[in-house]
């Protein structure tokens, strides 16, 4: 079976999600996991777009060993020699430059001739060979380009260097048939195709992402890009759990494989999922909580007597296990520390205290601690700045009654150290919550989305908050969870707020990147 390279971009095309804001410990954590799923290229970033992505760019290159990591970059200098500072600490660094080749982007975005989109195509990609071993070249808005001319463009930067050659559907607009054609077409016509690896990738505005990006394996791709869960951009790309699953259970139909370890599928979905905010749909392929569940009796009498009457994956394929107790109140710290591992998680001493305690917290108020819980305690201790001036909350009351206006006083502890107290009311309880947080914090904050959802199942199930502020007009994401409803409101909503502060201190004073 041949071999097919799997390209990640969760971390730069999934980012762009709206509402999605990822800091630099969430995008090292979520690199981390993308490593042990086994992705053999991961797209950290556009190094290029500000300081932050820059740093996090950065610091995935010279951390993670296993793949070959890259970073996005425009048809220029500056952004080239931007990401090589970004990237060449890496193991294996591989720059990835794109240009639009269709008839509408090369006329109304680029404002380009034809024979003027060649000739920056040729120059940066022979511009970057200088520097990157490998050199990516993506044709943005591939399949609504003529394919005559996509034949030249793609004859001249190989001969300029490039590696790969990815033919994207940058608007969803393809079909399977469609693609197929366009990759078949291409490897027909192109003289010098052999001297690089052909690559799909694939957005899912007519729901067709993974349909398609499977078409154009068969049809010669032999990498297909995508993110985990399918999030990106508009409906999202391809969805790669979704790829890597249907080339396993069907072989008989599809002589491909992809290195990925399955069993890290459902660990990697909802740990991106958690520090995204993008909820996975209960009817989700491959990931989603109902993708096992069976409702109807007679699927349930079929599985029950033989599993594959009606289910054609097995859960523990995909890292699925029941959510069973595994550590209680009387757990000591290294129990909890291997299970910690077991998740997934590398704790320095003093996380591994904070989660510990923590943990022993939760144990004092909930009769079952489930992997969810631990994982969520994890993550959310994981990806916290350590020794970062904050607003912490430091307790709170409210009062609400069906016949009274909900009144909140909240007591918090400032980035100064400074305790403040204030009371207000609102609506609802969490609103007399935020307009009392409002009151004590000092910047100006409007919330702009709200989800609440439960880790787990059950009457004891933790809370977990999402929001979405905007903080002296900068947006900022925000997550907080607890056994409380207000509570985890008003942790997510401090956390966005603190997010927004350490930014802001990380880049005071700081210049453009220099190169």
């Amino acid at each position: 079976m041949a071999h097919v390279n799997v390209f990640d971009t969760t971390l730069r095309d999934g980012e762009q999600s709206a509402g999605v804001n990822l800091n630099r410990l969430e995008k090292v954590e979520i690199a981390k996991q993308l490593e042990r799923l086994g992705v053999d290229i991961m797209e950290a970033g556009f190094p290029a777009s500000s300081q932050a992505d820059f740093d996090a760019v950065k610091e995935i290159a010279d951390t993670v060993r296993g793949c070959s990591v890259t970073g996005l970059a425009r048809a220029n200098k500056r952004d080239i020699d931007i990401a090589w500072e970004a990237l060449k600490g890496g193991a294996e660094p591989r720059l990835h430059v794109f240009l639009a080749t269709s008839p509408i982007h090369m006329t109304h975005k680029l404002k380009k001739t034809p024979d003027e989109v060649v000739e920056t195509a040729v120059n940066m990609v022979r511009y970057a060979r200088e520097k990157f071993p490998y050199v990516q070249f993506s044709a943005e808005d591939a399949l609504r380009s003529d394919r005559d001319f996509l034949v030249h463009i793609i004859e001249q930067v190989i001969d300029a260097g490039a590696s790969v050659i990815n033919l994207p559907d940058t608007v969803g607009f393809t079909t399977p048939d469609e693609i197929g054609s366009l990759f078949r077409y291409v490897r027909e016509k192109v003289p010098n195709i052999d001297q690089a690896v052909l690559s799909t990738h694939n957005h899912d505005d007519l729901g067709m992402a993974v349909s398609n990006s499977l078409a154009a394996v068969e049809n010669g791709a032999g990498q297909i890009e995508g993110t985990i869960n399918g999030i990106g951009e508009r409906a999202g790309n391809a969805a790669l759990e979704e790829i890597a699953v249907a080339l396993q259970i069907r072989q008989d139909r599809y002589d491909f494989h992809t290195g990925l370890v399955l069993k890290e599928i459902k660990r990697t979905s909802d740990l991106v999922s958690r520090l995204t905010g993008m909820q996975v749909p209960g009817n989700k392929a491959v990931v989603g909580r109902n993708a096992f569940a069976h409702e109807s009796g007679i699927h349930q009498d079929g599985v029950l007597k033989e599993a594959t009457t009606y289910e054609i994956i097995t859960p523990a394929m995909v890292g699925i296990d029941s959510n069973r107790m595994v550590l209680g109140k009387h757990s000591g710290r290294h129990a909890f520390k291997q299970k910690a591992e077991e998740l997934g998680f590398e704790l320095n001493e003093s996380k591994l205290k904070e989660a510990f305690e923590s943990f022993k917290n939760l144990t004092g108020k909930k009769k079952e601690v489930t992997d969810d819980d631990l994982f969520a305690i994890l993550t959310d201790t994981q990806t916290e700045h350590e020794d970062q001036p904050k607003y912490e909350l430091k307790a709170f009351q409210v009062q609400y009654g069906s016949i009274n206006r909900p009144t909140a006083t909240v007591l918090l502890t400032k980035p100064d150290g400074e305790e403040a107290e204030k009371a207000n009311t609102g609506e609802g309880s969490v609103e007399a919550i935020y307009n009392t947080l409002d009151d004590l914090i000092d910047a100006d904050v409007h919330l702009q989305d709200y989800q609440l959802s439960s880790i787990g199942r059950g009457r004891d199930a933790l809370a977990e908050v999402h929001v979405q502020l905007t903080v002296d007009g900068v947006k900022a994401s925000g997550r907080g969870s607890a056994q409380d409803v207000l509570e985890a409101s008003a942790h997510a909503f401090l956390n966005a707020v603190n997010r927004t502060l350490y930014q802001h201190k990380r880049h005071e004073g700081y210049q453009k990147v220099q190169v």
